[in-house]
């Protein structure tokens, strides 16, 4: 219990501190790999051109977006401006004809929902974290496994009602009002569980995700730790947040396929039917076979990892700046 005690004091920073650190973790992670996707998105509409009324999936690393293509000149992320020979190319030249302010077009949508998801995500953590610590004795590497599982079923339940109302208001063009209209009639037909339709899909993979991505990455950084005989520092959280994202995307991929083909099957403008989890599973598996699960690996793969190493490296490094400043003040 000694041990543990002492693992906790020293995370001896306040809730309001822990959400400072997850803030500035999820705008730099924002910032930085933003313009990864704008660039996918870009050479994606250019070799197959999205059709009006159509919709494809904006990921930056926090967040899913459901974007529809209203006409051939809407969103600047998917503009079919110029000719782009690969990556390189698409950034050179969506900086020199639009200016470099056109690499963050995603980037609102992403704040105004993923940085409150992220710092109740992370902050719950930590305080579940350190409270099941205290009580597992010698089961408490366990916790983050616990505690990365219940803090995301908290924080996707928490957002949930606001994702269904931004994917309604990008799937449709339709004002607030009618918006109001038409999820008072969902409540009075089917109950406010009418405001958690998707909760489902969205659990079965952010929540092994979390459970894997956490213990996994609490485990690495203490060999790493070891290894170097050191505190944890940022190129030591950077590589076990990378490797533990990276693991967690690689399990829980078929159920982000899933959840991506609900996505779209609910903001496409014809869509009347609603599948079930299972039901689309059985599709993908029926069109494209048991590889249709694995879709998009290595996409998946390369915007997860920096994404998950820029967020927790930084909130690590947020931790720490507040974990000095208190000791400071404790000393004074």
């Amino acid at each position: 219990m000694t041990s543990q005690s002492s693992q906790v004091s020293k995370d001896s920073i306040t809730p309001l501190q822990q959400m400072m650190a997850s803030c500035s973790g999820a705008i730099l992670t924002s910032l930085f790999v933003t313009p990864l996707d704008v660039i996918k998105i870009r050479l994606q509409a250019q070799t197959s051109p999205f059709p009006k009324g159509k919709c494809f999936v904006y990921c930056n690393g926090l967040m899913d977006h459901i974007c529809v293509c209203v006409n051939e000149n809407g969103k600047a992320w998917y503009k079919p401006r110029g000719h782009f020979k690969g990556t390189l190319d698409a950034f050179a030249k969506i900086v020199r004809m639009e200016g470099i302010k056109s690499l963050w077009s995603g980037l609102p949508p992403t704040l105004v929902m993923a940085v409150p998801a992220t710092v109740i995500y992370f902050t719950s953590y930590d305080q579940l974290c350190n409270a099941l610590r205290l009580r597992m004795d010698e089961q408490a590497d366990k916790a983050p496994l616990l505690a990365g599982a219940i803090a995301r079923v908290g924080s996707a339940t928490l957002i949930s009602p606001l994702e269904l109302i931004r994917t309604k208001l990008q799937s449709e063009r339709q004002s607030y009002r009618e918006l109001s209209a038409v999820i008072r009639s969902a409540v009075h037909t089917e109950g406010w569980l009418a405001l958690w339709r998707g909760l489902g899909p969205t659990l079965l993979r952010d929540v092994p995700f979390s459970a894997m991505y956490w213990y996994n990455y609490e485990k690495g950084k203490s060999l790493l730790c070891r290894y170097k005989s050191s505190e944890p520092t940022f190129t030591i959280t950077f590589i076990a947040g990378a490797l533990s994202g990276s693991v967690a995307s690689i399990v829980t991929l078929p159920f982000d396929v899933v959840k991506t083909r609900r996505q779209v099957e609910l903001g496409e403008l014809q869509a009347r039917n609603r599948s079930s989890t299972y039901t689309v599973m059985k599709r993908i598996v029926g069109e494209s076979g048991i590889r249709g699960l694995f879709a998009g690996f290595m996409p998946r793969l390369i915007k997860v990892a920096p994404a998950c190493a820029i967020m927790i490296s930084t909130y690590e490094f947020g931790k720490a700046f507040f974990r000095k400043i208190n000791s400071s003040c404790m000393l004074c």
